[in-house]
């Protein structure tokens, strides 16, 4: 092994921090009205999706975890709340891209994009975060 590839392995083993996600912050200013469209568009059922401090709601998720958090102390208390994911950060998972397409229009939820190279397509929720939906 060469100094360089010695070095790189000594700093990895080094940190003390995970290359593990924990959960996802999404910003949201209506944290009831939140948590009610992300248990429609992720059929989950509200009553397993509690308001924990007047201004988070964990989802009940596989793998990584989403929480919807009104963000006082990030901008959430300004009277335009905190800023919107302007690019999707994330992606949720679909087996059926077409059907998942099909849903969210006849939920009502914003498409920005159509079917992109059959693989992905991207929404707003009521706070204008953009998610990617895309095919596992």
């Amino acid at each position: 092994m060469n100094e360089q590839q010695q070095a790189k392995e000594s700093n990895a083993q080094a940190s003390p921090v995970k290359n593990k996600v924990g959960s996802i912050f999404i910003p949201v200013r209506d944290i009831e009205k939140s948590r009610s469209w992300y248990c429609q568009v992720l059929g989950l059922n509200e009553d397993d999706c509690k308001i924990m401090n007047g201004h988070l709601c964990p989802l009940p998720m596989e793998g990584t975890g989403i929480i919807l958090d009104t963000m006082p102390k990030w901008g959430g208390n300004q009277p335009g709340g905190a800023p919107s994911i302007e690019t999707p950060a994330f992606m949720f998972m679909t087996e059926d891209l077409r059907s998942s397409f099909d849903y969210m229009k006849k939920i009502g939820v914003e498409l920005v994009t159509e079917i992109e190279h059959d693989h992905w397509f991207v929404v707003k929720d009521p706070d204008g975060n953009k998610l990617m939906i895309c095919r596992e």
